[in-house]
């Protein structure tokens, strides 16, 4: 239009006071870190970075509340008419999005990525956020492995085998949803004016800008996973980049698709209002049920009467999970979008044929209570789970979906802050072993985190940052309200400071390499305090990545000033 301003800045002048502090080999740099796409993400820093740090503080102040007033997390009164207008739905399901009965999840390195596209599921969501450590080497990696996995020219050659995608004409080529991090977490090695970027804007910002084009010329469209949103301004922030997104690099708004993770208790009462906000976006919920779990223990950890017992017993039955359930189902299907169901953790048992029966029964049993719930899809964790979780889902649900299927069950339903947050669990034991299992796994965890792994296989599950999590804020409950157990001991920190003693030298003996061992020290280093409730850091990740970040910029030649 004749006498219009470009509302974007030249590139030359957003490049000013945009650092980055981690070396990067040349492959990728000429592929991922353009000047065009880091003009993008640095826009995105300075147009909404100040709004973030806003939302985040109001997540602190709202948590002081819950500590200092015992006040409880509920629906918010002010959004009623949202909640209360039946007559507004999200947008129409999206190309590659009708049909995901089965999705596999996993970190982005080049093996995974190959081995999630090449197996029998509707969907692989990417993940940059729990089951990636974010080290520099990792998320760099990742953008360049994505970048040839939407153009489906990913492979890897080994010294013992060559993976490929499989490109058989008719084959169908799981749709891919990349999960970025979430708003609490900073890119450290990115500095603009002085400032480190959000996560959230780096790892979004890097897929959009290099695939989204690309990626519905192949017939889908840039989709993504939005994780640990603590309140429905957090979801409008989202849409905000979206629209700006689009506008940018001149694609329809409403093209991004995002599936939000209702993994926060304070989410769960705003679920109506998360999807209003990114209605011309949305492409449902999920129910992330370990993080859940972890937000209940940190948001309600001050409050004796919120006390849980051991992890294996809170299971989707229970009543305050299944309640989430049930609302997230019958909200998602007002609005018409998918209503996604959780993780399949567990991984086959080579070599114990009656452990494996048992284990992967037990996957059957949760599947079918998705399926028969409503759920549209299904999370799993291992390729070996597909055919397990395909078959109860295509016995169950004969069409792509369930958005329409009246459930009488649930034309009435009504769920107060009483039914979502009442830990009545039949059976209520703390044990000494459940104590131990919790030191035990987030030891475990952590000291691959630290190493790089962001995900572990431990004791047959295959456990992310969220597992570790519920581990240390149970932990750090008992203690602080000096809770008993099944034999009435007192489980206070003289207590846990033995049993964690014990746990770790076992580690520590069961290791050779001293590299590892080292990574463990650290571990118990960072996982102690917190365990004892001589501490509690919102995020576990928030130390570690202190120390991931040490790590990267120690191998980095130096700062590289663009």
């Amino acid at each position: 239009m004749s006498g219009s301003i470009n509302p974007f800045p030249q590139k030359q002048d957003i490049l000013n006071d945009v650092q980055i502090k981690g070396s990067i080999p040349p492959e990728i740099k000429e592929r991922i870190f353009t000047a065009d796409a880091l003009a993008f993400i640095a826009t995105l820093h300075r147009s909404f970075g100040k709004k973030r740090l806003e939302l985040l503080e109001n997540r602190h102040l709202e948590q002081v509340k819950r500590d200092t007033e015992g006040k409880l997390p509920n629906f918010l009164p002010e959004t009623a008419y949202i909640r209360e207008d039946k007559t507004w739905v999200g947008a129409p399901l999206a190309k590659g999005l009708v049909d995901r009965r089965v999705e596999i999840t996993g970190p982005t390195d080049r093996k995974m990525v190959i081995n999630a596209l090449n197996s029998k599921v509707a969907v692989y969501m990417a993940d940059f956020e729990d089951s990636l450590t974010p080290s520099w080497a990792n998320l760099i990696d990742g953008q360049f492995n994505l970048y040839d996995a939407v153009r489906r020219e990913i492979n890897l050659k080994t010294s013992r085998k060559n993976y490929e995608l499989n490109l058989t004409p008719g084959r169908h080529i799981p749709t891919l949803i990349v999960r970025p991090r979430g708003w609490h977490l900073n890119e450290s090695h990115v500095i603009v004016d002085g400032e480190p970027i959000s996560g959230s804007m780096f790892d979004f910002g890097l897929y959009f800008y290099h695939n989204a084009k690309e990626a519905l010329a192949q017939g889908f469209g840039p989709y993504f996973y939005l994780p640990k949103m603590e309140h429905h301004l957090e979801a409008k922030l989202w849409n905000d980049i979206f629209e700006f997104s689009q506008d940018y690099i001149g694609i329809p708004r409403g093209t991004i698709r995002a599936t939000v993770l209702i993994e926060t208790i304070p989410a769960v009462f705003q679920m109506d209002e998360i999807i209003y906000q990114l209605r011309n976006h949305i492409a449902g919920l999920n129910c992330g049920r370990w993080d859940y779990l972890f937000s209940y223990i940190k948001c309600l950890r001050s409050n004796p009467n919120f006390i849980l017992p051991d992890r294996a017993q809170v299971n989707m039955t229970v009543p305050f999970m299944a309640n989430y359930v049930k609302l997230l189902i019958k909200t998602c299907h007002a609005r018409k979008v998918h209503a996604m169901g959780g993780m399949a953790a567990l991984i086959p048992i080579k070599n114990d044929p009656v452990a494996n029966e048992k284990a992967m029964n037990s996957v059957k049993s949760d599947k079918l209570r998705e399926v028969v719930a409503g759920h549209d899809g299904t999370w799993i964790a291992h390729p070996a789970l597909a055919d397990i979780a395909l078959d109860i889902f295509n016995k169950h649900m004969p069409g792509p979906n369930q958005i329409n299927v009246f459930r009488p069950e649930y034309e009435n339903l009504s769920i107060s802050n009483f039914d979502l947050l009442t830990p009545y669990i039949p059976g209520f034991k703390i044990t000494e072993g459940g104590i131990r299992i919790n030191i035990r796994v987030g030891l475990i965890y952590l000291g691959n985190w630290i190493g790089g792994l962001g995900c572990s296989p431990i004791n047959y599950l295959m456990e992310d940052a969220a597992t570790a999590e519920v581990s240390r804020a149970q932990l750090n409950q008992w203690v602080k309200h000096n809770a008993k157990t099944e034999d009435g001991k007192v489980i206070d920190k003289n207590y846990v400071s033995q049993l964690f003693k014990e746990e770790s030298n076992k580690l520590l003996n069961e290791i050779s390499d001293y590299q590892v061992k080292k990574d463990y020290k650290k571990a118990i280093e960072f996982y102690k305090p917190d365990v004892l409730n001589e501490n509690f850091d919102e995020f576990l990740t928030f130390k570690l990545y202190d120390e991931v970040t040490r790590r990267d910029v120690s191998r980095s030649v130096s700062a590289q000033k663009l």
